[in-house]
C-alpha cells in the first residue's frame, strides 16, 4: 500500500517493527538463545505481557485470542505465563537492570477476574518488579470492569489504563464485533477516575464498518466530555486472518470498511476538535492533554531500540539486537513451559542499518526527526542518505525540511504508514509485512 492508496484492501497498512515479521523465521531462533544468554546491552528494558482471552472477537482483530477458554484452561495459561516470568528473570540478558516500562496486552488482560489478576501478579512479583517502572499499562474492554476490579488495577501498580472504547455508536459496535457497547463504557468510567490512575488512555477507531459523517462526529463529542488524559484513534485496516478479511477474500465481496480518504479526513476532524480542547499532537495517532504531565515510556523507549521481553502466547520481542516471537499455538506455548523451556517459535538478528531505519521509521510517527539524534547514534546523515524520499515527501506537500531537521504537516501525519516504505531496504520492499 502507498500513500495514494485510496480503497482499503486486505493486507497490513499499520507499521509496528522493521524488518517486516514476515521475514523472521525458525531458522534463527538460536540467535534469540544466544541474545538471552549473552550480558545485557546497556539500554533500557520493558516488560510485554499477552493475556490472550477475550468474551468475543472483533470482526476486525488480527491478534492471538481466545473466547472459549474456561476457568480450568486460563489457570493453565497464567501458570504457564508465570514460569515463563520465573524463566526470562534469570537470563543473563535481564542483567541488573530495572524494568523501565511494562504492558499488559491482550486481547483483553481485564478478563481476567480480579481474584485472577491477583494472583497473577503474586506469582509474577515472586520473580520480578516494577515498582521502579515509569509506566505500567493495562488494557481494557469496558465491559469487563467492576468497581472493586478497578481500583484493584490501581493497588496493583498500573499507571497507564487503556481504554477500548472504539466507538459510542452501538449498533456500529456490534456490527464490528466489539463485546461491549457504550453504557459499559458511561458504567465504568467513575470508577476509572476514582482510580486516580496517572494516565487514563481512550482507543478510537475511524472508519469501522457502518460509520459515517454525523457518528463520527458524535463519537468524537463523547470522547471529548470524557477528557481522558489522552486519546489514540487508529484508522482501521483489514490485515489478514480476521473475520472482514477472510470473507473478503473468500466470497469475494467487495470491502464494507470506509476508503483511506474519508478515515484520514475523520481523523483530521478529531485532531482539530481534540485540539481546539485544548490537546497537544502526541504522534499521528495520540493526542494528550497534559504534555508536561503524560508521557509514553512503553512507545517512545521502544522507538529508541530499547530491549523489550516479550512474554505470552505469540508475542513479540527485542533483545540486544534479536528480534523474536514466542510459539503461537496453544499446546505448544504452554507444554513447552511445563516442560521448562522457553517457548521461542522464531527471530531476526538484525543490522546496524536496519536497527538505523527501524528507529526513523518509528519514530516519524511522532510526526518529526532529529538528524542529530541519527548522526549521533549510528553516524548517519538521514537526509543525505534518503534525499529522493524527502524531496518527494516534501514536493507532495507531506514534510518541511528545516536545519538538520524534518516535520511533517498534517497531510504526512494522517498517512505517516503509508510513507514509511520508502526507508526500506530494496529487498523489503515488496514483500508481505506480516
Amino acid at each position: 500500500m502507498t500513500a495514494e492508496a485510496t480503497k482499503t484492501e486486505v493486507g497490513s497498512y499499520f507499521i509496528s517493527n522493521y524488518p517486516p515479521f514476515s521475514q523472521w523465521s525458525t531458522d534463527q531462533v538460536g540467535e534469540v538463545r544466544a541474545a538471552l544468554e549473552a550480558p545485557s546491552a546497556d539500554v533500557p528494558l520493558g516488560l510485554y505481557l499477552h493475556i490472550p482471552f477475550c468474551r468475543k472477537r472483533c470482526k476486525f482483530c488480527y491478534f492471538k485470542v481466545f473466547t472459549d477458554k474456561h476457568a480450568d484452561q486460563i489457570e493453565r495459561y497464567v501458570s504457564a505465563l508465570s514460569r515463563e516470568i520465573e524463566l526470562v528473570s534469570k537470563v543473563p540478558a535481564m542483567g541488573d537492570r530495572p524494568f523501565r516500562f511494562v504492558y499488559f496486552g491482550g486481547g483483553t488482560p481485564s478478563f481476567l477476574s480480579e481474584k485472577q489478576l491477583r494472583r497473577l501478579v503474586d506469582r509474577l512479583q515472586a520473580n520480578i518488579r516494577w515498582d521502579k517502572a515509569e509506566e505500567v499499562t493495562f488494557e481494557c474492554e469496558p465491559g469487563t470492569l467492576s468497581e472493586p476490579k478497578v481500583h484493584a488495577l490501581r493497588e496493583l501498580g498500573v499507571t497507564r489504563l487503556s481504554l477500548g472504547v472504539e466507538h459510542f455508536d452501538d449498533a456500529i459496535l456490534r456490527e464490528n464485533g466489539r463485546a461491549h457497547e457504550s453504557h459499559e463504557i458511561y458504567r465504568a468510567w467513575p470508577w476509572i477516575k476514582a482510580a486516580g490512575f496517572p494516565n487514563v488512555n481512550i482507543d478510537l477507531i475511524s472508519g469501522m464498518v457502518g460509520d459515517s459523517d454525523d457518528k463520527w462526529r458524535e463519537t468524537v463529542s463523547k470522547a471529548l466530555e470524557l477528557e481522558p488524559d489522552s486519546v489514540t484513534i487508529y484508522q482501521m485496516e483489514l490485515p489478514f486472518n480476521t473475520v472482514y478479511s477472510k470473507d473478503i477474500l473468500g466470497n469475494q465481496i467487495e470491502t464494507p470498511v470506509a476508503d483511506w480518504p474519508t478515515k484520514r479526513g475523520w481523523v483530521d476532524y478529531a485532531f482539530d476538535q481534540f485540539m481546539a480542547a485544548g490537546y497537544s499532537v502526541s504522534s499521528a495517532y495520540t493526542l494528550v492533554k497534559h504534555p508536561e504531565r503524560v508521557n509514553f515510556s512503553y512507545r517512545d523507549n521502544l522507538w529508541r531500540g530499547s530491549d523489550l521481553l516479550a512474554t505470552g502466547i505469540a508475542s513479540f520481542g527485542h533483545i540486544s539486537g534479536v528480534h523474536y516471537q514466542n510459539l503461537a499455538e496453544w499446546e505448544q506455548y504452554c507444554g513447552s513451559l511445563e516442560e521448562g523451556k522457553l517457548p521461542l517459535n522464531r527471530a531476526l538478528r538484525i543490522s546496524p542499518r536496519q536497527a538505523l531505519i527501524r528507529e526513523l521509521i518509528l519514530q516519524l510517527k511522532k510526526g518529526y526527526l532529529d538528524g542529530a539524534y541519527f548522526q549521533k547514534k549510528y553516524g548517519v546523515d538521514i537526509f543525505d542518505e534518503w534525499r529522493d524520499a524527502w524531496n518527494e515527501y516534501v514536493g507532495d506537500g507531506y514534510a518541511v525540511l528545516s536545519e538538520n531537521r524534518v516535520d511533517l504537516t498534517r497531510a504526512g501525519l494522517l498517512r505517516v504508514d503509508g510513507l514509511l516504505p520508502a526507508f526500506f531496504e530494496p529487498q523489503f520492499r515488496d514483500v508481505r509485512y506480516t
